[in-house]
Order: C-alpha cells, then structure tokens, then sequence
C-alpha cells in the first residue's frame, strides 16, 4: 500500500541556501535536502486501485506555472516544538492549486486533512527538544528569505513507513504551463538570502 502525496519541488539553488541554517540545535534530526518539498496534499497510505483514481484525477488539472519564495525559518508545536521549517511567502496561485487537488481528493473519497493548509518545507524532526532552546535558535536565524523560484510543475511522491524525512520518490508529475508572454528571469540565488 503506497503512502502518497501531492506536492512541488525545491529546486536545488534554494535545497542549498535551506541547508545553510542546519545545525547547532540539540535534538534536530535534519532532513537531506534531496528529500525537500512543499506538500499540496496528503493522500495517506491507500490501495492500488485508488492510487490510480489520484493519478486520474490529477491528469485533469490545468493551472498556470507561478513563482514562490521561502520566507523565514519557524518551528510547529509552540509549546513542545516538533520539527523546525521554512515558511512559503503567501501565494494565490499556490493555495488555488492545493485547494484544486483537495477539492478532487474529497471527490474520490478520501478523508479531510484536520489541519489547516500551511505551505512549508520541513528541515528538521526535533527529539525531547528544549522549547526555550529552539526559541533562541529560531532567533538566529531571523529574516531568512529566498529569491522568488518558479515552479513548473507538480509531483506525486510516495514514501516509506518511517519516522518521516524520506526517502520520498516522484511516482507521476504534471506540468505547470506558462502564461502567454510571461517572461521569466533567471537568477543567482547564492547571493539571494540572508540568514
């Protein structure tokens, strides 16, 4: 029984500015950042038949290709702090398209996820963490931010039954297209964040 998800990338650029705030935090099992993604939606661990039905369902999804930007580093769980991430700048076309994949997850009768859609890329699980601790680490690390990226498509990823961090595999993918005479501008992003 595949454990499925729908999500984007993290290109490389923006993996290895991400990589450049792990460390120094006792307790944080940091994840590699090959394993980096945004979850759009979490489809839990089903049958075959139903991976299929997902598969379908996310063939028919036609969305324009957009750009994101990661904006600062937090952690979940305020008073037992659980994993530390970098948060997703607010996007209409992000949340559009995690709103269009839950709306066909329900449709095929999967269940609701109980928490709120928080666009974010986990780097790090935390073990019997000190919360006073991660506050001041999180501190530290202030004002972090990427260029914004552009993102072209969307994945479904599978991974195995595990503590969480990966390894995650790309099962299917489905192409993001470009609006008319959009022009996209390449950038540097070594020289793009701070932290």
């Amino acid at each position: 029984m595949p454990r499925l998800f729908a999500a984007l990338e993290v290109p490389q650029d923006a993996a290895r500015n991400l990589t450049l705030v792990q460390g120094g935090l006792h307790g944080a099992c940091w994840i590699d950042p090959e394993n980096y993604h945004i979850t759009l939606r979490f489809f839990g661990d089903v049958e075959g038949h139903v991976a299929d039905q997902i598969v379908e369902t996310l063939d028919q999804i036609r969305r324009p290709a957009f750009d994101i930007e990661l904006d600062g580093i937090h952690a979940f769980g305020s008073k037992k702090p659980h994993s530390i991430y970098a948060g997703v700048w607010p996007s209409v076309p992000l949340s559009e398209l995690a709103a269009d994949i839950d709306r066909r997850a329900k449709r095929l009768g999967l269940p609701s996820d109980k928490r709120k859609f928080t666009p974010h890329v986990t780097l790090a699980r935390l073990r019997n963490p000190d919360s006073r601790e991660v506050a001041r680490w999180l501190s530290g690390r202030g004002g972090f931010r990427t260029l914004p990226f552009p993102v072209s498509r969307f994945v479904l990823m599978s991974s195995r039954d595990s503590v969480g961090g990966g390894p995650y595999v790309v099962e299917e993918s489905w192409a993001l297209k470009a609006e008319p005479g959009r022009a996209r501008q390449s950038q540097s992003y070594a020289d793009a964040y701070t932290v």
